[in-house]
């Protein structure tokens, strides 16, 4: 999808003409440890080095720069550069995006990495200019997502009633509803003290932020359901996107996309060992699987047809995929 130049002759192409030096500023959500943020310093040292010392990059991580809709309305506008952002905020303001987020999509991380890989995801991309005023480079994810609860949870019924943390946006808000639990919204960084004192009863969660935040510290039962992916996009506000040469757009979407392919590996690469991690703590573990949410999919399945038209493709795909 992206045309790549060998480095010498895009430094050329930059360089032979009269680039101004640029100071972006990229924010995301995630804390510093997390895999996002990672790649995203790596990728500001990487466009550093390779724009010859003209462009840096300055990451925020940990909601410096304020929440994912405070972010977007920031790029919007300009005042913000470039961001990673999950999905969410996007599929708010365009719903096919929430197709990604259909229960069962895909069977696991991997299936996950291999849709947003292909064309067909690509294509929504090509929704965000109109949509959203972004410019979106490519895919990066967590981890599939689960449901860790202080009580135990061994059937779809348990969910009724359970004030349970999401990320804030529609596709999983559906779903959860359509158990009967009472979704939340709650900013990542708020979660653990939310479990602590009893605020939610249960979290939506991947195994990565399970374990980097501790929250199976005030929360010991794991529902292990693999019932959705949880992407990532990297952003670039199209005000700022206009302003830049052809040649400097090229090796921002380059070096971007080199690492959002490092979180999507990355992820690949750590999920059986942090599955094999959360398996060894000092919790209680269920399992689920499409039948243990088949009446809460069938609900979802008659929202999200009509809303988002591209689902039939990314069904169709991720059917092509599965392996």
């Amino acid at each position: 999808m992206i045309r790549r130049l060998p480095w010498v002759a895009l430094a050329t192409l930059m360089f032979g003409a009269t680039a101004d030096a640029r100071d972006f500023r990229l924010g995301l959500i995630t804390p510093p440890q997390h895999l996002w943020s990672t790649e995203a310093e790596a990728f500001a040292e990487a466009l550093h080095e390779r724009s010859g010392g003209e462009h840096s990059v300055a990451v925020f991580p940990a909601q410096q720069l304020g929440n994912e809709a405070q972010m977007v309305q920031q790029l919007q506008t300009g005042a913000l550069d470039m961001a990673f952002l999950t999905i969410a905020e996007i599929s708010n303001r365009i719903p096919d995006f929430g197709a990604l987020y259909a229960p069962y999509l895909v069977d696991d991380v991997n299936h996950a990495a291999r849709l947003l890989r292909s064309d067909t995801a690509g294509e929504l991309l090509d929704l965000m200019p109109q949509g959203v005023g972004l410019v979106g480079l490519g895919y990066g994810m967590v981890g599939m997502r689960q449901v860790l609860s202080r009580e135990p949870i061994t059937s779809a019924e348990e969910l009724r009633g359970k004030r349970l943390r999401i990320t804030p946006f529609e596709p999983i808000r559906d779903f959860y509803t359509a158990t009967g639990a009472a979704p939340a919204p709650m900013p990542l960084l708020e979660v653990y003290d939310a479990l602590a004192n009893g605020q939610v009863d249960a979290i939506d969660m991947d195994f990565d932020s399970i374990l980097i935040l501790k929250f199976y510290e005030q929360a010991n039962h794991l529902l292990i359901s693999n019932h959705m992916m949880f992407p990532m996009v990297g952003v670039v506000s199209g005000r700022v996107w206009r302003e830049l040469s052809e040649a400097e757009r090229e090796l921002i979407e380059t070096t971007m996309a080199e690492h959002l392919e490092n979180v999507l590996t990355g992820f690949e690469e750590m999920d059986a060992a942090q599955e094999a991690e959360i398996r060894g703590l000092d919790i209680d573990i269920h399992e689920a699987d499409a039948a243990f949410f088949s009446d809460a999919i069938a609900e979802w399945q008659g929202i999200w047809g009509e809303k988002a038209p591209m689902l039939d493709a990314l069904r169709a795909e991720a059917e092509r995929l599965r392996e």
